[in-house]
């Protein structure tokens, strides 16, 4: 059988309707395209990867932040550094300006100029001296393991102040300080000293100073402490110098200067008896020039001074020694006069600076039983020591004083007169 057979008009309408279908097809993609472009003008895939770019980008400054950090942390610790440094530089400045100083003396030749005016100042420290330890090996191996910083309380004592000695260390151990050392002038006091922890040196045999050390009263013990330190200065340490009839109740080292050749205590019971005052002579006959000006100043103690390892302050040891080997005089006296007397015709002074303790810190007996002790107000500060040493009386004051100011007891001082009894 012969195929169906289509004629040219229905070959021409089929072409025609594919064609329209076409169109239309082309015509509504354009117009779907049109619609994703206006509502996703970024794209499917863009947002993805501006996920992808934001959390790169927050990658990048937490690292900065990271980064950052770090830098500043090197930045802080290279500062501590330059400023220790620092603080070097400047302690080695002043250490060679006060060796410059020291080089002048005697040499006419200006060394250095002269700042503006009002900062202009003196030098207020003397360089120390290079330790020797030739001078005392053994000492100087003692004074490594007791002393702290280079500096140390030393008292002298014999069986004469035993129990004063006892009350004295104890008041010690009970602030919590370490590094104080007895000397020990006989072999009771040695003895002691080890049974009951107390750090002790005992010198080699002398003649010169075992005779009087075993058996010597309190002033005559007291004049040989200014031979005996010599070789703690000439080792290179600083010494708070103590007598044992002084109950302490804070830790010296926490407020002492160290600004000075000497730093000492005042046998002053007020500001102006310690510190110095404008005292006026009258004398009438004089008419109108009747009035003459002087300048006062209550002595240092002997008894309790910081002394560091200095030319002047060795100087001032050594002239104190050999005026007492000399002169039947009292060693405090001495030690002030060497300490204050100025230059003059057949006399040179001693060139060495020195500060006043504070009276109310560093308290004498005079000032407590006379003063603080009737005062509500000065009888609520707290003393570093108490020095003992206007009153003879010395044991049964110094225990109440422990009562006062350690045990807390308000009427401790009351029974006790004001002076000597």
């Amino acid at each position: 059988m012969a195929g169906r057979r289509e004629g040219p008009l229905m070959r021409v309408a089929g072409q025609h309707s594919r064609g329209s279908r076409i169109a239309a097809a082309v015509v509504v993609g354009v117009l779907i395209g049109c619609v994703l472009a206006f509502l996703y003008p970024d794209g499917f895939v863009k947002s993805s990867r501006s996920f992808s770019d934001s959390s790169r980008l927050s990658q990048v400054i937490s690292s900065s932040c990271a980064s950052s950090t770090e830098r500043i942390k090197t930045l802080e610790s290279q500062l501590a550094i330059l400023t220790v440094k620092n603080r070097e530089l400047n302690s080695q400045i002043s250490d060679l300006s006060m060796k410059l100083q020291l080089a002048g003396q005697g040499n006419a030749k200006a060394l250095y100029k002269a700042g503006p005016f009002g900062t202009v100042k003196g030098f207020r420290k003397n360089p120390v001296v290079i330790s020797d330890e030739s001078v005392n090996p053994r000492l100087g191996n003692i004074l490594q393991q007791v002393a702290i910083n280079n500096e140390l309380i030393v008292a002298l004592a014999n069986s004469n102040v035993q129990s004063m000695l006892e009350l004295w260390f104890t008041s010690i151990k009970q602030v919590g300080i370490k590094n104080y050392l007895v000397v020990a002038l006989d072999d009771n006091i040695e003895r002691l000293c080890k049974e009951k922890d107390v750090p002790v040196y005992r010198r080699d045999p002398d003649e010169g100073i075992d005779s009087v050390a075993k058996t010597g009263g309190n002033h005559q013990v007291s004049g040989l402490k200014f031979r005996i330190l010599r070789e703690f200065l000439q080792l290179g340490y600083s010494v708070l110098l103590s007598d044992v009839d002084i109950v302490y109740i804070q830790n010296p080292f926490d407020h002492i200067y160290r600004d000075s050749d000497v730093e000492s205590m005042s046998d002053g019971h007020s500001n102006a008896t310690a510190y110095g005052y404008n005292d006026v002579f009258d004398e009438p006959a004089m008419g109108w020039s009747r009035y003459a000006h002087t300048m006062r100043i209550w002595v240092y103690n002997s008894g309790f001074f910081y002394i560091r390892p200095t030319v002047p302050a060795i100087e001032l040891l050594d002239r104190v020694t050999d005026r007492l080997s000399k002169e039947k005089a009292w060693d405090q006296a001495v030690f002030n006069e060497e300490l204050f007397f100025p230059s003059h015709p057949g006399y040179e002074g001693l060139h060495a600076s020195k500060r006043t303790m504070d009276i109310y810190l560093f308290m004498n007996s005079k000032v407590l039983f006379k003063t603080v002790r009737k005062d509500s107000n000065l009888k609520k500060l707290k003393p570093v020591i108490v020095h003992l040493n206007y009153h003879p009386n010395k044991y049964e004051r110094a225990k109440a004083v422990v009562e006062f100011y350690v045990n807390g007891k308000q009427n401790a001082l009351d029974r006790f007169p004001v002076g000597s009894e």
